[in-house]
């Protein structure tokens, strides 16, 4: 199968070519419940087999498992036949079971305890032992990990990690990309504000956003979207189904941003929901689809735990969703007016 793809060459070196639909490797990493190797194993040769040529990683993803499960996915297929992500900003230190990070969220993993740090010498580290961990002697992209409220907790604590990485990270992946030894990179995050402020402040590539540019709400587009297309800055989306409500619907037990759809969640993922189902359209198509219309954006990565699932994403991205649809949602008030569609 060939799927669309998009390149993206902002310093005119090559650049990469992304497909549209990529494949996040969180759920490889038994989040919220753990996934035999035979069933990794099979969704990403599903995803491979389907044209899928971009991979996003990162250490805490099963604290190593994602990534050792891409090293073995990976072993023999040409470096250059795919674009490969993972993520800077934490550490991993080996700990005893009962101390270890993510209980309670991820399963059967190894005993390591996070340890934040974005410092130049805490990212230069965390680059060298995510690529033992893959088996690859270079990643594409690299993308500053979860600097923000939700981890963090405070706008003290955020602003105190921002400052460590713009004096310290920061600089050692703009010698690395000034160096060639990365294409490009940026920031993988869940708020946009964030992404704003690092726009606004340095010399970034491409950012991941999770949840945040989505059919269900297009808060960041002016604040953040539009001002990064202005800089020819590249914009994957994570999330695009946010958790999980705009794949099944307003369902009982939805889920939306990690955890049960609040019922003003509902009432809209229900009402945009009927507008699709006027138009034949299934809400997880429109949801796939709507992300890839802003000009800014070069692919979006839905993760996948079983050859099923990547199935159902590799259906999402062929489809062909009709204009109409998009203008009775804006109509509704359903959609921001400014969506580019």
């Amino acid at each position: 199968m060939q799927l669309r793809s998009r390149h993206w060459d902002r310093h005119g070196r090559g650049g990469l070519d992304f497909t549209e639909l990529g494949m996040g490797t969180a759920p490889l990493g038994n989040l919220y419940r753990a996934v035999s190797d035979a069933d990794a194993e099979a969704a990403l040769e599903a995803a491979w087999e389907g044209g899928v040529r971009v991979f996003d990683t990162a250490p805490l993803y099963g604290l190593g498992l994602a990534e050792t499960r891409l090293n073995r996915f990976l072993r023999g297929r040409p470096r250059d036949s795919y674009v490969l992500s993972s993520k800077v900003g934490r550490l991993l230190r080996p700990c005893a079971p009962e101390s270890r990070t993510g209980i309670g969220k991820f399963f059967e993993v190894p005993n390591r305890a996070e340890v934040y740090d974005y410092t130049r010498d805490g990212v230069l580290r965390s680059l060298e032992h995510s690529l033992e961990r893959l088996g690859v002697d270079r990643l594409d992209l690299v993308f500053v990990h979860d600097i923000d409220m939700f981890n963090h907790g405070s706008r003290e604590a955020v602003a105190g990690r921002l400052a460590e990485f713009m004096h310290g990270g920061y600089r050692a992946l703009l010698r690395l990309r000034e160096e060639g030894v990365i294409a490009g990179f940026g920031a993988g995050v869940n708020e946009w504000e964030v992404c704003a402020w690092l726009l606004e402040r340095g010399d970034f590539d491409i950012f991941l956003l999770a949840g945040r540019y989505t059919l269900l709400e297009q808060e960041s587009l002016e604040g953040f979207m539009n001002p990064a297309r202005a800089r020819g800055v590249g914009v994957v989306i994570g999330g695009p189904y946010n958790s999980g409500i705009l794949a099944t619907g307003a369902r009982p037990g939805a889920h939306y941003d990690y955890g049960p759809a609040p019922a003003p969640v509902m009432e809209k993922v229900a009402r945009i929901e009927a507008v699709c189902a006027r138009h034949g359209v299934r809400l997880v198509d429109a949801a796939f689809r709507f992300p890839l219309l802003h000009p800014a954006v070069v692919s979006v990565i839905p993760g996948g735990c079983s050859a099923a699932e990547v199935a159902a994403n590799l259906r999402a991205a062929e489809a062909e969703i009709p204009a109409a649809l998009w203008e009775e949602l804006k109509a509704a008030g359903l959609m921001a007016a400014g969506a580019p569609v």
